[in-house]
């Protein structure tokens, strides 16, 4: 298993970026009353794929999305405790987003 992480930081942003050699756009955002980041993920060209992923720990948040065709796996983690959800403040430094390939 690889792990690649998705650089980040503490600001909404929509960037592009190669993963398993397929180009995406992804928007990051903050959702105040979810006290949560979301992202949303379109092909190159910018047709959404899919929307208002909440960024959580314990899962493959693409899992239920295998079906698009997506090459591994994207998970959320936090250095010193890795279940505890990314902040607004710790997207990109302590919190983690990582795409892991076999």
């Amino acid at each position: 298993m690889t792990a690649y992480e998705i650089p980040l930081s503490a600001k909404p942003q929509t960037f592009s970026i190669a993963l398993g050699g397929v180009t995406y756009k992804m928007t990051l955002r903050w959702n105040g009353p979810a006290a949560a980041w979301m992202l949303d993920i379109a092909d190159a060209t910018g047709n959404a794929l899919v929307g208002s992923i909440p960024l959580v720990t314990g899962v493959d948040l693409l899992g239920q999305y295998a079906y698009l065709g997506f090459t591994g796996r994207l998970v959320v983690q936090t250095d010193h405790d890795p279940d505890a959800v990314p902040t607004y403040d710790n997207i990109g430094t302590t919190g983690h987003l990582y795409f892991l390939t076999s």
